[in-house]
Formats: C-alpha cells, sequence, structure tokens
C-alpha cells in the first residue's frame, strides 16, 4: 500500500533553510467512491489556501528528489488538461528535509524564470531515468542551463530571499495540512489525500474532491 509515498524526514525546515544554500463527479443518489477517513481526511481548523488563484485549489505537494513524484508527473499533466473550468492546479515544492531544500529552491527559480512548464518533467527524467548527477543546488543549476537558463540568474533567483521567504511558508502550510509525504493532494485547503494504494487512485480522487468541491461540497 503506498500510504506514504515518501516520508517526512525532519520538520526542521527553517534551520535547514540557513545553509542556502478518470474520475467523475457521481450524482446525488450515488454512493461515494471514496471515503473520508481512508482515501482521503478533512483537514481541521480554518481552510487555508496556497493561493487566492481559481475558485477550487487543488495543490500537489511534491519533490524533485522524490521517485513517486516522478512516477506521478505524467498522471498529475494529464489531469490538469482534464480539471473542470474553475479548478486551478497548483505545485508545492515540500523541503521536508535538508537534501529537498535545493529542489524547493530550483522549483521557484524555474516559475520565477517562466520555464517550469518545459522543465518540469524533464528534470524528473534526467534524475530517476537518465540518472544525472542531480542533487545539490550547483548540479540543479547545470539542468537549466542545459536548457537554456542563464545559470547566474537561476542561482540568483533560487538563492534570494525572496524564495527563502517562500518556502518557509510553505513549510508552516505544509505542516498545517499535516502533509508527512509526496505526491499528496490537498483540496481548497480542506481535504487531504490519505490511505492510496496506486498513482492512478491519487488522480481519481484527485478529479472526485476537485469536482465534488467546485459543486459546494455535495
Amino acid at each position: 500500500m503506498l500510504k506514504r509515498f515518501a516520508s517526512l524526514r525532519a520538520l526542521g525546515l527553517i534551520a535547514g533553510l540557513l545553509l542556502t544554500t478518470a474520475c467523475t463527479a457521481t450524482g446525488s443518489n450515488d454512493p461515494a467512491p471514496y471515503t473520508e477517513g481512508t482515501e482521503y481526511v478533512t483537514i481541521g481548523g480554518t481552510p487555508q489556501r496556497y493561493s487566492n488563484e481559481g475558485k477550487v485549489e487543488v495543490v500537489e505537494v511534491f519533490s524533485y528528489g522524490c521517485i513517486h513524484c516522478a512516477h506521478f508527473a505524467p498522471l498529475a499533466e494529464q489531469m490538469r488538461k482534464q480539471l473542470p473550468p474553475g479548478v486551478v492546479l497548483k505545485l508545492l515544492p515540500a523541503a521536508f528535509n535538508d537534501q529537498w531544500v535545493p529542489y524547493a529552491r530550483a522549483y521557484y527559480a524555474a516559475k520565477k524564470l517562466g520555464v517550469v512548464e518545459q522543465t518540469h518533467l524533464a528534470l524528473f527524467k534526467a534524475k530517476f531515468e537518465d540518472h544525472y548527477p542531480i542533487s545539490t543546488l550547483d548540479e540543479i543549476a547545470d539542468f537549466y542551463a542545459s536548457h537554456g537558463v542563464k545559470r547566474d540568474d537561476f542561482m540568483r533567483i533560487a538563492t534570494s530571499d525572496e524564495v527563502t521567504q517562500q518556502i518557509r511558508k510553505d513549510a508552516a502550510l505544509v505542516q498545517a495540512w499535516q502533509v508527512d509525504g509526496t505526491p499528496t493532494i490537498v483540496v481548497d485547503g480542506k481535504y487531504r489525500s490519505a490511505n492510496i494504494k496506486t498513482l492512478d487512485q491519487l488522480a481519481a480522487l484527485t478529479q472526485w474532491l476537485a469536482k465534488r468541491e467546485l459543486a459546494g461540497g455535495k
């Protein structure tokens, strides 16, 4: 059972940063295909969203250091294209440990430079299929440079205070959502994927939760 795809090893993110371093919606009379407390859980407290964009927000908590995220990435891209109007998919790069902080920095640098769409799947492929050394920020910078990004621009943004602050904010949000593994899906800051058996099921659950939330939670 893929209950936790990649386990959280530490919550000491703030200290680490100093290193600078297809499932359709069911009808109202149909039984729900997923059970609260099993495949997903309701997050307690006031819902906390990652952004204000979109009527319904779907967030994938992921890392470029997670092989399960690499396997899920093509499914997530297909899922994104199938989400109904009014639903937006966001990526949140988890930094559960010092080793994952460079990947989080890389994502935000790539986002600032406007190259995520071109490099997201390519980075997973380079790391896990082609087995290129992509672990340190310098190695990651080399990867982006090979895709036309100016290395100096990448490093400047990746190590900026702005990115550091964003990763700190993400850490607080991930803790509030009680996310302890990747990939994890969070819908509108209200629902979190839980005991998922397959990545296909994770994609289908995401569709179902998003469509239910779009319909007013019914």
